[in-house]
């Protein structure tokens, strides 16, 4: 038996779809710490800017640097003389590296709007349900019975912390299948011939960063006009 990072012991055949998920509270934890360093930054060409041009910022930053790190790995990966071996070893750091990337853009935007999370149980919510796009949006709304707009908002404010685990479950379930099989496509595409891994890496990383920001957009609405 193994420990679920999000609900009590899991079977051994459990174990793949667990990693993903203590790979997903490691990222979380790590990116925790660094959100106000990363609006920082993202204010740091405009120390006026508002909130949300600082939020437009930091999705041309999250897009920008999930892009760059799926095409050098691709890149690297489908290298001459690079074996199999290491070339999936380089896709599964970059896993890591994606899931902390879109940990700190998903807290930063909830910070920006706002939203302060204290709760790892939270965090889990918001990151989750922001990757997850559209279906993460209706598997909150649906476990937690409550409809609306802008549910990043309702997760902190409203919803007890019982029910949290709930959907957190529930959306553990579909993180594993849906991150899992994309990254197991996007590894595996890599590990082409040179510039076509680039690609790959490049394009799917790109595509996953696009449908976070729109779902990130559909979490906390439109952004305040001034500085909370």
């Amino acid at each position: 038996m193994a420990t679920d990072a999000l609900d009590g012991p899991v079977t051994e055949e459990a174990v793949p779809g667990q990693r993903v998920l203590a790979l997903l509270d490691k990222a979380i934890a790590i990116q925790s710490p660094l959100v106000a360093k990363n609006i920082a930054r993202a204010r740091h060409r405009n120390p006026e800017a508002t909130p949300e041009q600082v939020i437009r910022n930091l999705e041309r930053m999250y897009v920008s640097a999930l892009t760059g790190t799926g095409a050098a790995v691709g890149g690297a990966a489908a290298a001459p003389g690079v074996g199999t071996g290491v070339a999936l070893a380089l896709s599964a750091g970059e896993a890591l590296s994606s899931l902390e990337l879109s940990a700190l853009f998903a807290l930063s935007i909830a910070e920006v709007h706002g939203v302060r999370i204290d709760e790892i149980e939270r965090r889990r919510t918001i990151v989750m349900g922001i990757m997850l796009g559209g279906s993460g949006s209706a598997t909150i709304s649906r476990v937690a019975e409550r409809t609306g707009q802008h549910w990043g908002r309702q997760v902190v404010a409203k919803v007890p912390s019982e029910t949290l685990k709930q959907i957190n479950k529930v959306l553990g379930k579909h993180f594993v299948t849906k991150y899992g099989t994309k990254q197991g496509i996007i590894v595996l595409g890599r590990v082409a011939p040179f510039g076509i891994g680039a690609l790959i890496g490049g394009g799917a990383n790109a595509a996953l960063a696009t449908l976070a920001v729109r779902a990130g957009r559909r979490a906390f609405g439109p952004p305040p006009p001034t500085w909370p």
